[in-house]
């Protein structure tokens, strides 16, 4: 039999998103944080780079800047008006205490109750072999939660006013191959197609199809796959840690 996935936790008000790049959100997370902010829930963006090194054709000096903004026009479709950046380098992030720290340092800032990362394992599930920045940021998200609670790791953060806070109940990583829990899709579905459809510069170089079909397809078609385990609904999925 079909192990079927829990819902998500709903008795939060804070949460954190934190990835590599612009999109990584999009390919999988949009129509639950659109559900989310509908509900009143506050949801905050944390990006680690602004995805320069992502179009080989637009050298990284003009493409982080429209990367940047077609991240924050695409958050606001979901009703995110929280971007931040952290300014590591796009393809060549190093886990490690730097990472933590400032991450630990916007879990601080933000104190979320949930955090969302994407896949930290090496695959995808099978062949398909996940990227550094990926493993890099979700590694150091987990460890972060951790980190941000402890007032003898990076002692130097409360020097800057922020202080340890260990609010946070669940870390949710999204685009894993081993899900436990998820959000009915249908009522952000709409909305994470524009969303990811803002990243059009991107888009476009990924694919020959037109954008809009591109994203409702590739959308559809992650969200149905779940439907299976949730009640036969659309979803978007995570594996979620308890804290």
């Amino acid at each position: 039999m079909t192990q079927q996935l829990e819902p998500m936790p709903t008795d939060w008000r804070r949460a954190l998103a934190v990835v590599a790049h612009p999109d990584d959100l999009e390919y999988g997370c949009a129509a639950a944080v659109a559900g989310w902010t509908d509900e009143g829930r506050e949801v905050t963006y944390l990006l680690a780079t602004r995805g320069e090194a992502g179009i080989d054709t637009i050298a990284p000096d003009v493409c982080a800047p429209l990367r940047e903004r077609e991240q924050r026009d695409s958050a606001a479709v979901v009703g995110v008006a929280s971007v931040e950046f952290l300014d590591h380098r796009d393809g060549v992030i190093e886990y490690g205490t730097a990472l933590r720290r400032d991450i630990a340092a916007a879990i601080r800032r933000h104190r979320p109750e949930l955090l969302i990362t994407l896949n930290h394992r090496d695959t995808w599930g099978g062949a398909a072999w996940n990227t550094p920045d990926h493993r890099a940021v979700g590694r150091a998200t987990l460890d972060a939660a951790g980190d941000a609670g402890n007032r003898w790791i990076f002692p130097e953060l409360r020097e800057r006013g922020l202080e340890p806070w260990d609010g946070v109940r669940w870390v949710a990583v999204a685009g894993t191959d081993r899900p436990t829990h998820a959000v009915d899709a249908t009522p952000g579905f709409e909305r994470s197609v524009r969303s990811l459809l803002a990243h059009r510069t991107y888009i476009e170089v990924l694919t020959d199809e037109d954008p809009e079909a591109y994203c409702r397809a590739f959308l559809a078609g992650a969200t149905g796959a779940a439907a299976e385990r949730f009640g036969g609904r659309p979803a978007v999925t995570f594996e979620v840690f308890a804290r």
